[in-house]
């Protein structure tokens, strides 16, 4: 391998994609000189567009080879996250570029920054595009289904170090992997290198939050919004004003909150986000089923809507009116009991009741979703009442958070080669419960296989892909707490009546 051509190949690239100005090119490349412990340089009469994965591998192969870095998934992480960071402009030059984009058109911004993440290899790109992703029509409309495969597994050997203590710093900085401390951090073998990360300042409802994109993006443009204080998670009327005051200054995205409380809250609930992006979900288009006026928001349209999860919709030109009738359905809910539905406030002094809002911009109106969640757990359901059950465990036992609850299945990366051997057993007539990768699925896959008259190595891979958005629509509801029959949808009615006329 030739450093001079990997060298002047990442220059390029930074020059193409506009992270190097022409005015750096050698400030740059000196300092990529020093990084690979090089006293001299030649410039090489080449200007090559490989992907930028490809030029880093490359780079990551000769520090190893050099005794630099020892060859594993980590310390590789951490060394080309350091190169990348030599190339990535400062956090001032972004935000400039991104402020006079804005006044241009909030699009026009985001695409910026989002390209921008891509480019700088924040977002891995290369090992987004191994997840798999699939829409399945289910009873609730298309859905969409994601096997994440992004996400690198361990190398035993960092896990050794990791536990081990060796090379990791013990300290509460940055608090958590969302602080803004983490823009320019080197990270260490406990915490990913963030020197190519740089966040965007934004205020909602007169509070200082950040904006970045998630490096392992579920859907497109998928964006964090962080609050500038490592503060807990909180759903509260203060939730409800900042999220459609986000969607007001950028109307082309939907914003979100994971849930406040363990079992149906989002993996970090110790500091207060939002979650949001440029995709259409699958509940956007659920249709109203039936609407309602509120008491004492005549102004408001509100409803409930066609979903799984038991949510209210309301949608208003007037943002105060919005948050403000949120806030009560927020207060009763937090407060409401009625066991014949096992709907329990709290027991033990416990709070179960909180709620998963969604905001977004519809033409003229603001619309806010409040999907109502429990967190109460039985013998029966350990895990949560409402949350996946048992029976469906083989597909998903996780959570149901924000992504979930709008429609997108996130699963774990173990079904990749499980569906693959689930196949070819089918296909080829094994029994099913003599394999470890088939055998929990055994169940499962001969009450569907019943449905078909024909199956072939043309059509199981689609069915299977159908069978497990089928299997997602339940989980979903699952983890509704009003469930769609007649006993439900009167208990739904009943908690309505506390604010519907």
């Amino acid at each position: 391998m030739n450093i001079n051509n990997l060298i002047t190949e990442l220059v390029n690239y930074g020059i193409d994609k506009g992270l190097v100005d022409t005015a750096d090119i050698i400030y740059v490349t000196n300092r990529l000189l020093e990084l690979f412990k090089l006293n001299s340089y030649k410039k090489e009469d080449t200007h090559n567009t490989r992907d930028i994965h490809l030029i880093l591998n490359d780079m990551l192969d000769y520090a190893v080879e050099k005794g630099f870095i020892e060859d594993t998934i980590t310390n590789r992480d951490l060394f080309d996250t350091k190169i990348m960071g030599l190339i990535t402009p400062a956090p001032s030059v972004i935000r400039s570029e991104f402020t006079k984009r804005y006044e241009n058109s909030p699009q026009d911004a985001t695409k910026f920054y989002y390209d921008f993440s891509r480019a700088t290899n924040y977002i891995r790109n290369d090992r987004i595009a191994k997840d798999e992703k699939w829409t399945s029509d289910t009873e609730f409309g298309l859905m969409d289904i994601t096997i994440n495969l992004s996400k690198p597994e361990k190398d035993p050997r960092d896990i050794a170090k990791a536990a081990q203590g060796i090379n990791t710093e013990k300290s509460d900085y940055p608090a958590c992997l969302l602080c803004h401390e983490n823009e320019g951090y080197a990270g260490h073998f406990s915490h990913p290198a963030r020197q190519n990360h740089r966040i965007i300042p934004i205020t909602l409802s007169g509070e200082s939050y950040y904006m970045q994109y998630s490096p392992y993006v579920y859907y497109n443009e998928h964006c964090i919004i962080f609050n500038e204080k490592h503060t807990p998670m909180k759903i509260d009327k203060a939730c409800f004003a900042k999220l459609l005051d986000f969607v007001r200054q950028f109307p082309h995205y939907t914003a979100g909150s994971n849930a406040d409380l363990p079992i149906v809250g989002g993996s970090i609930l110790t500091h207060d986000h939002f979650q949001g992006g440029g995709y259409e979900f699958a509940m956007v288009r659920a249709p109203y089923e039936t609407e309602f006026t509120m008491k004492e928001y005549p102004g408001v349209h509100a409803g409930t809507i066609k979903w799984p999860l038991s949510t209210i919709r309301l949608q208003s030109e007037n943002i105060e009116e919005l948050v403000e009738a949120s806030a009560q359905i927020l207060s009763i809910w937090r407060g409401y009991t009625d066991e014949e539905a096992f709907i329990l406030a709290e027991t033990d002094g416990t709070p179960h009741n909180t709620i998963t809002p969604i905001a977004r911009k519809r033409g003229d109106l603001f619309e806010i979703d409040l999907v109502l969640r429990n967190n109460i757990t039985t013998e029966e359901y350990p895990l949560g009442v409402y949350h996946p059950h048992q029976k469906y465990h083989h597909i998903k036992r996780e959570n149901i958070g924000l992504i979930e609850v709008m429609g997108l299945a996130v699963l774990p990366a173990r079904l990749k080669k499980e569906m693959a051997a689930l196949e070819d057993a089918i296909l080829t007539g094994k029994d099913l419960r003599n394999d470890e990768q088939t055998a929990p699925h055994a169940d499962w896959a001969e009450e569907w296989m019943k449905k078909y008259d024909n199956l072939t190595a043309d059509n199981i891979h689609k069915i299977v892909q159908d069978e497990i958005a089928d299997v997602f629509s339940h989980v979903l509801e699952d983890a509704g707490v009003y469930k769609r029959n007649d006993e439900g949808r009167l208990a739904f009615k009943r908690f309505i009546n506390q604010f519907a006329e």
